[in-house]
């Protein structure tokens, strides 16, 4: 085993071997496991609500965006730090889930079904969940999953093509036993398996996911675990073989707001015009929706910025589009052309004081936001001109009467995140190779 999986890998080794023996006394060969390919529903679209993880909470808007940023800054420093190194195998592991995932959906699993609710993750490729016996759970809002109470639960053979798809494999003759590792001390472990799940009122059969008995994770609870929607073979995007899926995550004004994922045919979700941008790919950071940034215009006044944010040939470099970042991060050089031109077109003091997390905040007149006239913020992205709304970008804190840049600076690799994306349709090509945004009232549709 690997010498960085925690010091108790015996008893897990001994525990997983004792469930695959009495879930399921067989596995899948490869031509079974092919056979199971070939009986997915080629148009098994559908549709699940997207929820914020933080409904419930008594946060005004300003206190959940900035603690979410908090959050944030170490998913980024995360990335920053691996995309440095050219050690591929570490590069193909993922980043921390919340440090930080914001949306959860939910789904059933199993014959007879169970409701789990897991974190949507765009930047990660597994699909897993918490199941018993465990050896090391955490605490989560939905009973933890029983394999052996399920009808159709199927352990994976080591020779699977899932399988061998996973970036840390633990040997063993028992079935697919996997660790697989997020950053800082995360991880989960336990074995792969195939069952159906229930999305909505849509049934889809012989879904790859991990089934976890010992995880760890500040960011996992209260999810059941991760839903990962990568662009490598693990996640359930590639699984279903859909060529496209969308999102649109809904203001932040309300906690409540709840949003929408789609998986399959958008025929009826198109209303007006797309932006559509080419996807990038990046052999170094293979899950990720790296996209082309060529400016941003603040004001009227257009700045470029490409060079600062292009993607380069060693694979460091360049901005992606992450649905669980809560603001967007741009390399410091080019935050550093934003920030000065806020400043210019901005008819307030900037507020210095250094109690908010927020880079850039600005103390404004006793009539409130409304009254202030805030500067046009426009992504020119390749092809694609984005217009923000002032919500998308400002964050007034009306208590201490202070409005914040949503934007913050990184040392190289830059994101674009939630707060930019909230109320735009956001729609994912695989088999054009294309990124499309449509403003929208997400928690209409």
């Amino acid at each position: 085993m690997p010498s960085n999986i925690p010091f108790y890998s015996l008893l897990l080794v001994v525990l997983l071997a004792t469930l695959a023996l009495f879930v399921s006394p067989t596995h899948l060969t490869p031509q079974q496991e092919q056979e199971h390919q070939n009986q997915k529903q080629k148009n098994s679209g559908f549709r699940v609500k997207l929820k914020q993880v933080d409904s419930g909470k008594n946060l005004t808007q300003f206190e959940r965006i900035q603690d979410g940023i908090k959050r944030g800054q170490h998913r980024l420093q995360k990335i920053t730090n691996r995309s440095s190194y050219h050690d591929l195998r570490a590069i193909s592991s993922p980043v921390s889930p919340r440090d930080v995932s914001i949306f959860s959906i939910e789904f059933s699993i199993g014959t007879p079904r169970k409701t789990q609710s897991v974190l949507l993750d765009t930047g990660s490729d597994l699909l897993w969940i918490q199941c018993e016996p465990c050896i090391n759970c955490y605490k989560q809002n939905n009973p933890i999953f029983y394999p052996n109470q399920s009808l159709s639960f199927i352990n994976l053979s080591s020779s699977s093509e899932l399988c061998k798809a996973l970036p840390e494999l633990v040997p063993t003759d028992e079935g697919c036993e996997y660790y697989y590792k997020y950053l800082k001390g995360s991880y989960t472990s336990g074995i792969m398996a195939r069952e159906n799940f229930t999305f909505g009122d849509v049934i889809v059969p012989n879904i790859g996911f991990g089934c976890g008995v010992d995880n760890e994770g500040r960011g996992f609870s209260p999810g059941s675990g991760i839903v990962g929607l990568g662009r490598g073979l693990l996640s359930l995007v590639s699984q279903l073989k859909e060529t496209k899926f969308a999102y649109c995550l809904p203001s932040f004004d309300d906690p409540n707001n709840s949003g929408t994922l789609w998986i399959g045919s958008l025929e009826r979700i198109l209303i007006g015009e797309l932006k559509t941008t080419p996807l990038i790919g990046n052999w170094f950071e293979p899950s990720h929706y790296y996209i082309s940034l060529r400016g941003i215009s603040i004001g009227g006044t257009k700045i470029n910025i490409e060079k600062s944010i292009a993607l380069k040939d060693d694979g460091t470099g360049g901005i992606f589009i992450d649905s669980g970042t809560p603001v967007t991060h741009l390399e410091e050089n080019a935050y550093g052309l934003v920030r000065d031109e806020f400043i210019k077109k901005f008819k307030l003091s900037e507020d210095k004081s250094g109690l908010y997390v927020f880079d850039l905040c600005f103390n404004f007149p006793n009539e409130g936001l409304v009254k202030v006239e805030v500067p046009e913020l426009i992504f020119h992205f390749h092809g694609a001109d984005l217009y923000l709304p002032t919500k998308n970008y400002m964050i007034e804190d009306k208590k201490n009467r202070v409005m914040c840049l949503g934007i913050f600076p990184s040392k190289d690799l830059s994101m674009f995140g939630a707060l930019q994306q909230q109320n735009v349709l956001v729609i994912h090509d695989l088999k054009e190779e294309t990124l499309s945004f449509l403003p929208t009232e997400c928690d209409q549709l």
